[in-house]
């Protein structure tokens, strides 16, 4: 192998590690990813949410089922909008949420908690470095935040 060969192999090698970091750094302060939602009562996981962005739009949806005693064929039978009497596993319960100018915080959209059937406003903050996602759910000034726990 020749030293410009070398060279060129070594600047690729390069801008593919810097990408990557790049990518990393830019999840690590975004939604987007593998998260475990933590049931408020016990303190375990209660499922994986897979969060995901297209054109700006973050959307989340029920990949796993985590409970030990959850019923996994279990249906939203309290919904009262398009996701009724569906399927929890793989429900999309996050939508619409954009991130805001100048912030690092994705809000505007809604969360549907499948237990109940309601919907909610939501405000995503990805929290120390991306490993955790402030979820909050709110009707009007009114709300909870749950804390999930980026997948590793």
């Amino acid at each position: 192998m020749n030293k410009k060969s070398l060279v060129s192999q070594l600047l690729q090698c390069s801008a593919l590690v810097l990408a990557v970091v790049g990518a990393t750094a830019a999840m690590a302060n975004s939604p987007v990813g593998q998260w475990h939602s933590i049931d408020d009562k016990t303190g375990e996981p209660k499922s994986m949410v897979v969060i995901s962005e297209h054109q700006g739009v973050v959307r989340g949806r029920v990949e796993k089922i985590l409970r030990k005693d959850a019923d996994l064929s279990a249906k939203c039978e309290k919904c009262s909008d398009d996701r009724k009497n569906l399927p929890i596993l793989g429900m999309e319960i996050i939508r619409g949420a954009k991130k805001a100018s100048g912030k690092n915080v994705w809000e505007d959209g809604e969360i549907l908690d499948p237990e109940n059937g309601k919907t909610y406003g939501l405000r995503l903050t990805p929290i120390e470095n991306g490993a955790k996602l402030e979820v909050r759910g709110s009707i009007g000034p009114f709300g909870r935040t749950q804390t999930w726990v980026r997948v590793p």
